[in-house]
């Protein structure tokens, strides 16, 4: 499930009138709602920002035309729905409505659940409209993910195989460097260091398509939280130490959790790659937190940073294969991640944390 909709719907609620905004406040807020208010355009206008699913707009307002804003309103958020309120209703009111892209028409006052019927029939809408763009964006990540597998077969033999032979000459020309003496030895090491440090990176990057092209075979196992999460603390605490970056297991580490149903050595690569990317994003004398908990018949496993943090507009296209916001990297690091977290029946979301930085969200099912 999308962020979108898993979080509380959001209703943008436009009257001029005082009392009968804070009674729809409070009633829409008892059933569920997240309500924001506005009791003209310009209110309305700047509410909008913060975004919503529903509209309910009064056609008459102090600044403006209810229909106009409606319009506005759906110019600005098109996956959104507007309902148009009324204590006037005509014929042309209503074309002119329906023109403005209203969903719906109410007279006011509108009896409670008429009007909670209507906002429900109004969020299928909504839902519907995230589902089209779901659907959209996995047609686009097959898309690539097809690109990916025609290309492996070309990687593998057109680059593999001259990277393994220059890693060989390059072992072969250090060896002779190393036979010459220290003070000639410095300058010609330090190039060959950058040649191999390259070579190193592209073969990585080589490994990322084959194996995201490429998944091996499913063979799950029962493994134990605390001990798969003290081996990555335990990995990655000299790379902490040199970023200055405090990596911490925190709680039981997992102690009390039951054995969940995979493969270890990938889940520890799923592990190792969430807690080096909070790494990278943490400033020295930051926190990277680890740490597990039972979830009804799943383990939730949390690595907490205390970074910038993970912008909202890049959020669902973080999974996406060759998306990313580093300078290098083939893209495909957190894509492959995603890939063995829902191979083992898992997922994967990401959020904010409570320090400030990103949370990542990691959800598998245990052993029954």
């Amino acid at each position: 499930m999308s962020p979108s909709l898993a979080r509380r719907p959001t209703v943008l609620v436009v009257d001029d009138n005082a009392a009968f905004l804070d009674n729809l406040q409070e009633l829409l807020g008892d059933a569920g709602y997240q309500v924001h208010g506005a009791s003209s355009c310009r209110e309305a206008r700047e509410r909008a920002r913060e975004g919503f699913d529903v509209a309910l707009v009064d056609l008459r307002l102090p600044d403006g035309d209810g229909t106009a804003l409606a319009r506005e309103l759906k110019e600005k958020v098109p996956e959104s729905e507007v309902v148009l309120l009324t204590g006037f209703a005509t014929l042309e009111t209503a074309v002119a409505a329906v023109r403005a892209g209203a969903c719906a028409y109410l007279m006011k006052p509108c009896a409670p659940n008429e009007l909670l019927l209507t906002l429900e029939q109004a969020m299928r809408q909504v839902r519907l409209h995230e589902e089209k763009r779901e659907l959209a964006r996995r047609a686009q990540v097959t898309e690539k993910l097809a690109a990916v597998g025609t290309m492996t077969a070309g990687l593998s033999h057109e680059i593999r195989n001259p990277l393994n032979a220059a890693a060989l000459q390059l072992s072969v020309l250090e060896r002779r460097v190393r036979r010459l003496s220290e003070d000639q030895q410095s300058p010609l090491l330090e190039p060959l260091r950058l040649v191999r440090d390259e070579i190193r990176r592209l073969d990585h990057i080589l490994e990322d398509f084959l194996q995201f092209a490429r998944p091996r075979e499913f063979r799950p196992e029962p493994v134990e939280v605390k001990p798969l999460l003290r081996r990555v603390v335990d990995l990655l605490a000299g790379q902490a130490e040199s970023r200055r970056v405090r990596l911490v297991l925190a709680g039981d580490g997992g102690e009390s959790v039951s054995p969940i149903q995979g493969e270890e050595e990938r889940l520890r690569q799923v592990l190792i790659n969430l807690a080096l990317n909070a790494l990278e994003a943490t400033p020295a004398d930051g926190l990277v937190r680890v740490s597990a908990e039972r979830e009804g018949d799943r383990v939730l496993i949390l690595v907490d940073d205390t970074g910038p943090g993970v912008p909202l507009e890049i959020r669902d296209r973080l999974f996406e294969p060759f998306f990313t916001t580093k300078a290098q990297g083939s893209g495909l690091g957190l894509s492959i991640v995603h890939a063995i977290v829902t191979q083992h029946g898992g997922t994967l979301e990401v959020g904010s944390s409570p320090e400030g930085g990103a949370r990542f969200f990691l959800r598998l099912p245990l052993v029954r």
